[in-house]
């Protein structure tokens, strides 16, 4: 009987034809291949699930009956070689428990998960402390560097992404604002300590965030970039979203009340995470207008210009 045509989210194309090469031919593949792995690892196929673009996502049951999640990632995909091996060290503490994994065929069997954090509509301030919640019980010291990229990687890659993309854009937003995040690169880049450093998850927003269905409950992080950094890199997401909260009010004030919420709850500093923060808003934000979404990167970067007044978060 032959497999059903698989419901590919949007997105995943988009990403396979961004990648182009083995990526579009995996795509072609796909179906052939899903079919292959449910076959060899015994698994009933359920529904498609929809929300990531770094690969195929479905659940399924396993012949014992468990719930499970089937992840084919893309070919091509770097990202991939980082998540799985912090998932292997996280070993299901803080982050999604990971099965089973073929690299050969990027395929992955992970636990499966219940609704995200997201979609929960909770305020922002339960949000941030189950973020927080989770990311603690996540950061995990490592020895060395262990081939991730460390934080002084991703602060210098942040300052290049910014200074070419607001020459390229033609300058979409104040010279103060670029400024001001390129010497936050600067300071962050500096301050990399391996001693200080754990394993970070990279992209922890409430989407990525999800309620975990074991005894116990809590919630667990799925699609991690993997990075070796001060924990105040994870923070900067958080310090990122929700910036129509920032805009309800004074945005400087408020965005001081959740730099001093994310340092209470982790007990970072908070300096660390409003340079950050303001790093990851100001590269988001110049991104989504390269990407065709100035709406969006414009409401991103509009809090930026209030939060330039001020280069301390007190």
């Amino acid at each position: 009987m032959a497999h059903p045509v698989l419901d590919i989210p949007d997105a995943v194309r988009r990403t396979a034809l961004a990648l182009g090469g083995e990526s579009l031919r995996s795509l072609e593949g796909l179906d052939d291949l899903v079919e292959e792995i449910a076959h060899d690892w015994r698994l009933t196929l359920g529904a498609s699930l929809h929300g990531g673009s770094g690969g195929y996502v479905a659940e399924a049951v396993t012949a014992a009956g468990r719930p499970v999640v089937l992840k084919l990632h893309m070919v091509g995909h770097e990202p991939i070689v980082h998540e799985i091996r912090t998932l292997q060290i996280a070993a299901g503490r803080g982050y999604v428990e990971l099965l089973r994994h073929d690299p050969e065929r990027s395929a992955s069997l992970m636990e499966r998960l219940g609704p995200s954090l997201a979609s929960l509509d909770l305020p922002v301030s339960a949000q941030i402390e189950t973020i927080c919640q989770t990311l603690r019980a996540a950061w995990t010291v490592i020895p060395g560097e262990g081939g991730f990229q460390t934080g002084a990687e991703k602060a210098r890659l942040l300052a290049t992404m910014i200074a070419e993309m607001w020459e390229g854009l033609n300058r979409p937003c104040a010279a103060a604002v670029i400024d001001l995040a390129l010497g936050f690169c600067e300071a962050r880049a500096a301050a990399f300590d391996p001693e200080r450093s754990v394993l970070v998850h990279g992209d922890a927003h409430a989407a990525n965030t999800l309620r975990s269905l074991a005894p116990g409950g809590g919630f667990k992080l799925v699609d991690p970039d993997g990075l070796f950094a001060e924990p105040a890199c994870d923070l900067a997401v958080p310090m990122r979203d929700w910036s129509e909260d920032l805009m309800a009010g004074d945005p400087l004030e408020i965005a001081r009340r959740r730099c001093a919420l994310l340092s209470r709850l982790t007990g970072v500093d908070p300096e660390a995470i409003w340079a950050w923060g303001f790093m990851e808003r100001v590269s988001t934000g110049l991104y989504c207008i390269k990407l065709g979404r100035p709406e969006l990167g414009f409401d991103i970067l509009r809090p930026a210009e209030a939060m330039a007044a001020a280069d301390r978060p007190d």
